[in-house]
């Protein structure tokens, strides 16, 4: 469980109706396999131990003294398993039938708590034999099932305590929870599906997992809206929700259940299974849920009434990780998902820049082009705007600037990629003025210190900012998000603009921008595709040292690292604020087939190095349109002094590496 993972499943055995025995069997076999599988949290579905299509037999009181015993039966079988569970049952309380989820764990019962909702509709009658549980109703707070004296009620909250150790002398040793944020609600079946569920409160009182127990029926398409329905509470409650449905065994008198199990966390499905009984299992992120509830200031801090927290205790484990962690985060995997996505950013990019030529009145939008992918991007970005306008692509202007570095490859697919978008294109050859430059400051050419890279570049956005001036223009930022991350822009030069449209853009996703550009573009205008291909194989680079035999000498990845690497633990750091040690965990996961364990750790020192190191260019950045979850703009989502220090974060990873068994 470290780093605030826990294992979790939703499990359907094959049950016989009304046969207790059986289906007791069949619940605490689950738990077991389970209990081998590391997992610590379990759901089963609603009235698993009967059937929930027993129908007028739930009024046999045999059948409601074998729904005890069973549950007895699965208390006893499981006694020395540590995992927590929910299993269906009805009870009685007053006189009243209720149907209930028992909580259970170690063979005690830790709490009844009662549906509130039910359906007396169409094909189900839960009406007919049960009663909804209402908190004014007066019922008692605690109730007596299986011999044991047992909290009842839907204000139970079961959460991951601090316990006493017993050690061989036989003194006790105090031990820290080893996730005191795993706190366990529960609701079954129709409760989720009401306008106002009892998981809303369940959440705001602090509970981070939702369990459903639940027996829903198939029909055509209610797995589309079930799916949805589950997702979406998840996000919008930002928890894990745990969805065990009722499958092979029920009766089938007037309804098919699916056994669709369902495992969200905040949004995202999982993990699901359909047609299948067993176990459904992942992993929830608890930590991660935690940090999304703290920055989000409309997340409430209380519930609007008290609720009773019953203690479970978990011993610490290294939870396996079997959940999908995607090694790109910010590209989808699924091709038609990526060009979704591609499409709906280049839309929005474009958009926030039309906006500004449109009140700016800029009669230009003037482009430096070096024929890499960063620039190449801003400019498909700037056409599409100028076409939102009505506007031709003389309108932009695209200037190329070779010096010291320039390689004719780069050269010459920046001026066919202006060509081919109908931009004015502007050649000037900045060598002379840089040595100049270099002249009046006393730089010797052949020193290629920091000083020779970042002349250029300034000289470069000096002429921009002149043409821009001279034909009532904006300057087009070319910059990325992974290059202000890592501060790889130099200051006063690239990193300056008057609109930085890939601001918000992480190097892994504009590669796959610009190939989306190039794929679209193959049919209707070869040339351009051509050229965009070409960009795409080109090695990414500043050009800023002298070529090698025509060839560029200067590599960014093999100086800086990869973007791969650096775009996921700006992922994972950033956006989730997760500890550099569980970003290292995560990224050795995700990325052990392209990365050694060394290799890692190498970058991810780097990238917090950098990040912290050059906050400073990051407080006075221009505007810029935001596409995504992750920006760094100081007027939005990231607000850091620039003089905050790293310290903290290299030793959690220095932490780490002492405790590796192998080290690196």
């Amino acid at each position: 469980m470290r780093y605030g993972f826990v294992k979790v499943a939703a499990a359907t055995p094959k049950i016989r109706v009304a046969d207790c025995h059986y289906n007791a069997k069949q619940v605490f076999t689950l738990m077991r396999e389970a209990e081998k599988q590391g997992i610590k949290l379990i759901c089963f579905p609603e009235l698993c131990l009967t059937g929930y299509t027993c129908g007028d037999l739930f009024l046999q009181r045999t059948l409601l003294h074998g729904a005890e015993e069973a549950l007895s039966t699965v208390l006893s079988a499981t006694r020395h398993l540590e995992i927590l569970a929910a299993v269906g049952l009805p009870v009685q309380v007053n006189g009243k039938l209720y149907n209930c989820a028992a909580v259970i764990q170690g063979g005690c019962l830790l709490g009844l708590v009662p549906k509130q909702h039910l359906p007396n509709y169409t094909e189900f009658y839960e009406q007919r034999w049960f009663t909804p549980y209402r908190a004014q109703d007066g019922l008692p707070d605690q109730v007596s099932l299986c011999g044991q004296l047992v909290d009842f009620g839907a204000d139970l909250i079961f959460r991951c305590a601090d316990y006493q150790q017993e050690l061989p002398d036989g003194t006790l040793t105090p031990q820290r929870a080893p996730i005191p944020e795993l706190a366990v609600g529960v609701e079954i079946c129709e409760d989720l599906w009401v306008p106002t569920p009892p998981c809303t409160e369940l959440a705001a009182a602090g509970a981070t997992v939702i369990l459903n127990l639940s027996a829903s029926d198939e029909v055509v398409c209610k797995d589309s809206y079930r799916r949805s329905l589950v997702s979406s509470t998840a996000g919008r409650l930002v928890c894990g929700y745990i969805y065990a449905d009722a499958g092979e065994g029920e009766s089938s008198t007037d309804l098919v259940f699916g056994a669709h199990n369902l495992i969200a966390e905040n949004g995202s499905v999982l993990t699901e299974s359909r047609f299948q009984t067993g176990l459904t299992v992942t992993e929830l992120d608890i930590h991660r849920l935690v940090e999304e509830r703290q920055r989000m200031n409309t997340y409430p801090a209380a519930p609007d009434r008290p609720f009773r927290e019953i203690p479970f205790y978990l011993s610490p484990v290294e939870t396996k990780l079997t959940r999908y962690v995607a090694p790109n985060p910010f590209v989808p995997a699924d091709y038609g998902d990526r060009a979704s996505r591609c499409e709906e950013i280049l839309l929005l990019a474009s958009l926030g820049l039309k906006k500004r030529l449109e009140h700016t009145h800029a009669a230009t939008a003037v482009i430096g082009l070096s024929g890499g992918l960063d620039s190449t991007l801003a400019l498909l970005i700037t056409k599409i705007a100028m076409d939102m306008l009505g506007r031709p692509g003389s309108d932009i202007i695209t200037v190329t600037m070779p010096c010291f570095g320039t390689t004719d490859r780069t050269r010459d697919n920046a001026c066919l990629l202006a060509d081919c978008l109908g931009t004015q294109l502007r050649k000037i050859d900045i060598g002379k003025a840089v040595q100049q430059h270099f002249k009046d400051i006393g730089q010797s050419m052949d020193d290629h210190s920091v000083t020779f890279e970042n002349g250029q570049a300034r000289e470069r956005t000096q002429v921009l900012m002149d043409i821009a001036n001279k034909t009532g223009g904006l300057v087009i930022g070319t910059g990325d998000l992974s290059e202000l991350a890592l501060g790889w822009a130099t200051y006063n030069g690239d990193h300056m603009s008057m609109y930085a449209v890939n601001a918000s853009i992480p190097k892994t996703l504009v590669r796959h921008l610009v190939r989306f550009v190039a794929d679209d573009k193959s049919d209707k205008e070869p040339e351009l595709a051509a050229v965009l291909y070409d960009i795409l194989d080109t090695p990414v680079s500043p050009e800023l040292l002298p070529a090698e035999e025509g060839q560029i000498s200067q590599r960014t990845e093999e100086l800086v690292g990869p973007y791969e690497l650096h775009d996921f633990f700006l992922y994972y750091g950033v956006r989730f604020a997760f500890p550099p040690s569980k970003v290292f965990h995560l990224a050795e996961y995700a990325l052990s087939d392209r990365y050694d364990r060394a290799t890692i750790l190498k970058w991810l020192r780097e990238f917090y190095r950098r990040f912290f190191q050059q906050q400073f260019k990051r407080s006075c950045l221009p505007d810029a349109p935001k596409v995504g979850s992750v920006t760094l703009s100081p007027r939005g989502d990231w607000r850091m002094p620039s003089d905050a220090v790293v310290a903290l974060w290299q030793e959690d990873l220095d932490r780490l590496v002492r405790q590796l068994p192998e080290g690196l």
